[in-house]
Order: structure tokens, then C-alpha cells, then sequence
């Protein structure tokens, strides 16, 4: 589903260059769910930027769902996200002038599909928000808004989901339940999920861990069966 090759990302601070990741490589397959773990500064968001297409690496290649990233247009890795990846993030992103089945409508409107207020309803139930649908994200918990936003990222129902810190503006039984669903989606749907944390307990939760220091990979393991 996803591999990467030799990433590196440079930026100039001043006269200085200053490395946040380097020598990164990696394969993750269709279906799986990966948490990768480290702390503030390690390299992990950017990292998801670049396996994600939104961000380029200074050096090095992403290869998503069999497309190579750097032979893409701005345009087309935008299309190709639109097609295959969800997100969720750490601040939910919704827009506050929209209901929530308006903020979940909003992938499918952008493609021109049909049913779309059909598709969103059933999901925000789905997540347990089926008597939430009218409410704007200012009526609604931080938990409540963290599932909208989930419903928000499965609606185009993607191959591959990334979560950047999807839980950490959440308490820890409210955090785990967004794990809970992420989960029970990745084995119904299949979808392959990313997930960024600095949480050791949330990262537990994931098949495969992969842990960040200094914009290295310093680890990389599988889950005890």
C-alpha cells in the first residue's frame, strides 16, 4: 500500500540546513494498522505529510496505492488523495458553519456524487451520532467532534486513513473509544491506518509500531500475536 524509500526532509534555517528526517524507509501493506510512536520533534508529523503526498521530501521517493508520488502534478496528487486517502486530525478541522452531516457530506459533494446526506447520516450513526446530524461542531463535545471528523475521513471510504494525534485533545476513555472505532473500521473496511502519537498506551493498540528519534527510525515492531 505504501512504501517509502531513502526520505529525507531538509529545510533552511538561515545559513544553517537543518534535517527533520532522514534515511527513512519503509513498506506498510493494504490493510494494516500502523502506529508510528516518538516524541515531540522526532519527525512524525512530517513524516505523515510525506507519505500522505501533501508535503515533498527533499530527497527520496513515496510509492501510494502502486503511484509513485514525485511523478505527480500538485494537481494529481491532490486527485489522487481525494480518490484513496482519508484523514483525521489532532484539531478535528471541521467547519463551524456546518452542521455535522454537512461537515461528513462535504468529500462526496466535492466529487459530485449522489446520496450524499444519505451516506453521511448513516455513517455519523454508525459512530454513534445518528441524533447528533443538525448540530454544529460548537453544540457538540470534543470526543462528539472527533467522531464527526472520523465519519468525515471513512465517508469516501479511502484505502488508507492517517491519523495525525487523532486522540490528543481527548480524555483517555474518550480517546480510546475513537481508537475502538478506528479499529472496527479497519477490519470491516479493510483500510489501512497510519497513526501518529506520542501515547506508548494508544500505540499498543496498533499491529506495528514503528518509533521516530531525531527523524530516525529507531524501531520497528510487530505486535505479539
Amino acid at each position: 500500500m505504501l512504501i517509502a524509500k531513502d526520505l529525507e526532509k531538509t529545510y533552511a534555517s538561515g545559513e544553517r540546513t537543518l534535517t527533520v528526517l532522514r534515511d527513512v524507509d519503509l513498506h506498510i501493506e493494504e490493510g494494516d494498522f500502523v502506529a508510528i510512536l516518538g516524541p515531540s520533534g522526532s519527525g512524525k508529523t512530517t513524516l505523515l505529510g510525506l507519505l500522505a503526498g501533501l508535503d515533498t521530501p527533499s530527497r527520496g521517493s513515496v510509492r501510494l496505492a502502486g503511484t509513485e508520488l514525485g511523478s505527480l502534478s500538485e494537481d494529481e496528487r491532490a486527485k489522487l488523495r481525494r480518490a484513496t486517502v482519508g484523514f483525521v486530525f489532532q484539531s478535528f478541522q471541521l467547519l463551524p458553519s456546518l452542521t455535522a452531516q454537512e461537515n461528513v457530506q462535504v468529500p462526496l459533494e466535492l466529487r459530485g456524487e449522489r446520496g450524499a446526506a444519505a451516506r453521511a447520516g448513516a455513517l455519523l450513526a454508525r459512530v454513534g451520532l445518528g441524533d447528533r446530524l443538525g448540530h454544529y461542531p460548537a453544540q457538540l463535545s470534543g470526543g462528539e467532534q472527533q467522531r464527526v471528523a472520523l465519519a468525515r475521513a471513512f465517508v469516501n471510504e479511502p484505502r488508507i486513513l492517517f491519523a495525525d494525534e487523532p486522540t490528543g485533545n481527548l480524555d483517555a476513555a474518550t480517546g480510546a473509544a475513537i481508537i475502538d472505532l478506528m479499529e472496527s473500521l479497519n477490519r470491516e473496511l479493510g483500510t489501512t491506518l497510519v497513526l501518529v502519537t506520542h501515547d506508548p498506551i494508544l500505540a499498543e493498540r496498533a499491529r506495528r509500531t514503528i518509533r521516530l528519534a531525531d527523524g530516525a527510525i529507531v524501531a520497528d515492531t510487530a505486535a505479539a500475536a
